[in-house]
């Protein structure tokens, strides 16, 4: 079978991260993309910004628990890509909406679309979040810059770098041409590990030891598996700390970046359906600003990043991780019903329900606190001591 899986197949959730999902990237219309440039895209699209969200996870399954999670959701990924390889074989499909539709029907396909519409769209809207949170953290430590300046106004920061970055960027036809863009957003994301690392060291001792930091499993690691994506980590940092506004800053420009590869996704999804996968230019600028305009919009009115990403990996990239391509290949396969593919078929598919039932059920029940733009006590010395009195011996 041709390579033909409109790339990459996922951008794992994100990523084996993220973020880990699968949904699909535009394919090239024309232009003259180097693999370098792909290569750039598929990476930042795969890693991203959400390499160091990690820590919001962990935290929400507890450590040991959410690293053996980690492993767990990698493997599960790798596996329902040769899934869909193989679903893809026997159906002679060549790409996952092609696939879905031969094994079941035009409902499937429309499911299908809606969940690789909703998943990137999505993760526009979180992105818009973190950078409105993020860069108006970094113009407050710009000397003359008030609490009341329009440049600490989260609303306003979203506004500005939607109409001066990521809507004329996001206009391009040809997805190669976000190479460039993309390996800007790599570097700056090596920069931001090597700033979490030092920060690691230097400011440890400053922050008291937490209750409980080390236990095995929390309540809340089914919502920690559908995540496994990019929390906001900088909102630990002090204000007035310059290494970790320096990382604000890269975090931000990253995020930005990387918005232009989420509206890419939601545009060809929009045009398979309705366009026929061909989109006139006209079209082509409609639809992107109206796909902007709308995550701009929900952006500006809501405002918590935690709820909005445990919606988004049990609602759209558990199904399209775990649970579509488990049940393709069981209706497609010849083999017997105790073949190892069936049997580990089945248990994803059912690992897979079962994530996106109880996740969904524990986010509405007991969504995580939104403390957008909350000092941490451990900033103020003084709140350090009375918190320090107040642990057991």
């Amino acid at each position: 079978m041709e390579r033909g899986w409109p790339e990459p197949l996922p951008a794992a959730a994100q990523q084996a991260d993220d973020q880990t999902t699968l949904v699909s990237k535009p394919r090239k219309k024309g232009g003259k993309g180097d693999l370098a440039s792909a290569g750039f895209n598929i990476i930042n699209s795969i890693i991203g910004s959400g390499i160091i969200g990690l820590p919001y996870s962990m935290k929400e399954a507890g450590f040991p628990l959410g690293v053996l999670l980690l492993f767990g959701v990698a493997y599960i990924t790798d596996y329902s890509i040769i899934l869909l390889i193989k679903g893809g074989n026997l159906s002679s499909a060549n790409t996952y909406q092609d696939l879905v539709r031969k094994t079941y029907g035009l409902v499937g396909y429309l499911i299908l679309s809606t969940l690789q519409f909703l998943y990137p769209f999505i993760a526009m809207i979180s992105y818009n979040i973190i950078t409105g949170d993020t860069l108006t953290k970094v113009f407050q430590r710009i000397p003359g810059v008030g609490p009341d300046n329009v440049l600490t106004d989260r609303h306003f920061i979203i506004l500005l770098t939607t109409i001066i970055f990521t809507l004329p960027i996001s206009l391009y036809r040809d997805i190669a041409k976000l190479g460039k863009v993309s390996l800007i957003s790599l570097i700056l994301t090596i920069i931001i590990l090597i700033i979490v690392m030092v920060r690691t060291v230097t400011f440890s001792p400053q922050v008291p030891k937490s209750e409980n930091a080390w236990i095995f499993a929390k309540s809340n690691a089914v919502q920690a598996v559908g995540v496994m994506s990019f929390g906001d980590l900088f909102e630990n940092y002090c204000r007035d700390d310059s290494l970790a506004t320096f990382g604000r800053f890269c975090y931000g420009v990253t995020v930005i970046l990387t918005f232009p590869l989420e509206c890419f996704v939601t545009r060809e999804v929009i045009a398979n359906v309705f366009f026929h996968g061909n989109l006139s230019t006209v079209f082509h600028i409609v639809v992107t600003v109206v796909i902007i305009a709308v995550a701009t919009g929900v952006s500006l009115v809501y405002d918590c990043l935690g709820i909005v990403l445990e919606l988004n990996g049990v609602l759209s990239a558990t199904p399209l991780v775990f649970i579509i391509p488990a049940a393709c290949y069981l209706r497609l396969s010849e083999e017997r019903w105790n073949h190892s593919d069936n049997l580990i078929s089945c248990v994803i598919l059912a690992v897979g329900v079962l994530v996106m039932t109880v996740g969904f059920v524990l986010t509405i029940l007991h969504p995580q606190e939104c403390s957008h733009g909350k000092e941490m006590f451990y900033c103020f010395p003084s709140n350090i001591s009375s918190h320090n009195s107040t642990l057991p011996p």
